[in-house]
């Protein structure tokens, strides 16, 4: 039994530990439902959950590197890793349609890996730089994406690509 307790309480952070999690883990969730917020409000296929999610995820995933003592070599090559699943993923957003030959979800797709990106950032405790991000992104997609409606030609079709 005691062996099981041991192993249950092993990997159990302290208090101090526990608050930097909770910090940075609710930042990356912030920071990805600000991003998630926006394409859900215009009804984008990657919303308000997606981004959480793959904000928090990467966060997870950098923070666990560091945690385990890894060096910067492995943390860097988690982050690799991280990145190229997340591309695996922006790929399943991306949809050719055969007659159109247009190409749809790319804006979907850059934004679950620049959300990524901002979860990658706030697990490296660089939380400064993941809120400018934030909102240099949601600039990109929002006030961008407004202005790019606008100045196509009527007839032509404004969906995000």
């Amino acid at each position: 039994m005691e062996t099981l307790l041991d192993e249950f309480s092993a990997g159990f952070p302290d208090l101090a530990q526990i608050v930097r999690l909770l910090v940075r883990l609710g930042i990356a969730m912030l920071l990805g439902a600000v991003v998630g917020f926006q394409r859900e409000k215009y009804g984008k296929p990657a919303g308000l959950r997606t981004h959480i999610l793959v904000a928090m995820g990467s966060a997870l995933f950098v923070i666990a590197a560091i945690e385990s003592g890894m060096t910067s070599d492995g943390v860097s090559r988690v982050i690799q890793g991280l990145i190229t699943g997340i591309g695996f993923i922006g790929a399943g957003a991306i949809l050719k349609l055969g007659q159109d030959r247009e190409i749809y979800g790319l804006t979907t797709s850059a934004g679950i890996w620049a959300t990524a990106a901002v979860g990658v950032a706030v697990g490296l405790g660089l939380l400064g730089l993941a809120v400018v991000s934030v909102i240099l992104i949601w600039f990109v997609l929002a006030v961008l994406g407004y202005a790019e409606t606008r100045l196509k030609p009527s007839g032509e079709d404004t969906r995000a690509r």
